[in-house]
């Protein structure tokens, strides 16, 4: 029978979802019983491997990211693969601009290495909740077909008081091992300024960490801090970070774009665009475009051929203004 290390190690790569592992272990095991005269278990074994690979290589050939973190990284990240492009997004003309420029900077981050010089990729992304940080993160990773990681603040600061150094470096050892783009959302958790006298000797320490991985970091990969409260931040933060994207609340032009492309869905509309432009004044795009959903859902719910000006601001008098 199979040794107690080699089970104990079977088992371990199983929970950790190491495939490779798992199978390489499997095959020992079969080895190890043709070894003792089990020539009918080994076989057996043997055969369960080869179809658990050529299943696996089936998978493998379906157009999805396999990717996942593992072991102690499963309780600091949630991952994700976007397909999300910018086109999705309403922007400001200097903020598209701005994330044009870093996209075409990382899809040519080779070109520009040949020549000494490195492409955006540290990005502080302030502003109002719902304005579109979380969803600029998804739409990076989905128009350059990376992985989006977003790392679990709570669990960081909170599951591993005493040893959130040493977890922010398997976060910083793991955007060194996979490309993606990995997003610290609600940054000002960690980032806020030493000075503050609420602030306590943990965070403290987290946050010296921080600044010590990200100015040492060479990854291939974008880094992203997101935060609602850029007052809040350490100084010394903002020079580590490569870029500072601002956002906020959408113009009465960015608001008729986004409710004509979102309530287009259905086709059909009998919209005053006016009357609903102006009960979305003063909410962020998340609200505006939840606004929009729950108009798109009364309707088929009803049974009903088109979206109605009374649907949508109906819908958009639900939603809270972003200073609320």
């Amino acid at each position: 029978m199979a040794t107690g290390e080699q089970l104990k190690a079977l088992v371990q790569s199983y929970a950790e979802g190491d495939e490779s592992r798992f199978l390489a272990l499997a095959m020992q095991i079969a080895a190890h019983e043709a070894r003792q005269g089990h020539g009918k278990l080994a076989q057996d074994i043997k055969g369960l491997i080869d179809k658990a690979r050529s299943t696996r290589h089936e998978r493998a050939q379906l157009p999805v990211a396999l990717v996942k973190p593992r072991g102690e990284l499963v309780d600091l990240f949630v991952a994700s693969y976007p397909t999300l492009r910018i086109a999705d997004m309403v922007l400001n003309e200097d903020l598209s601009q701005r994330l044009v420029r870093i996209l075409d900077e990382q899809r040519a981050r080779a070109k520009l290495k040949a020549r000494g010089l490195e492409p955006r990729r540290k990005l502080l992304l302030v502003g109002p909740p719902g304005s579109g940080k979380s969803m600029t993160a998804s739409v990076l990773a989905g128009e350059l077909r990376l992985p989006l990681f977003v790392i679990r603040l709570d669990s960081l600061i909170t599951k591993f008081m005493g040893e959130t150094a040493a977890k922010l470096r398997l976060v910083f050892d793991a955007m060194t091992a996979t490309r993606g783009v990995y997003l610290f959302d609600e940054f000002d958790s960690i980032g806020a300024q030493r000075a503050l006298p609420n602030e306590v000797g943990e965070i403290r320490r987290v946050l010296n960490s921080f600044l010590q991985f990200i100015e040492h970091d060479a990854s291939e990969g974008l880094i992203l801090a997101a935060t609602n409260h850029p007052e809040m931040l350490d100084r010394a933060l903002h020079r580590r970070f490569d870029d500072l994207l601002q956002y906020g609340l959408p113009s009465d032009a960015q608001i008729l774009e986004m409710l004509k492309s979102r309530l287009s869905i259905l086709g059909e509309v009998e919209i005053d665009w006016v009357a609903a432009a102006n009960a979305a004044r003063g909410k962020s795009y998340a609200e505006i475009g939840r606004a929009c959903q729950d108009a798109a859902k009364t309707v088929v719910l009803e049974d009903r051929p088109a979206i109605t000006t009374d649907d949508i601001v109906r819908a958009l008098k639900e939603r809270p203004a972003a200073n609320d």
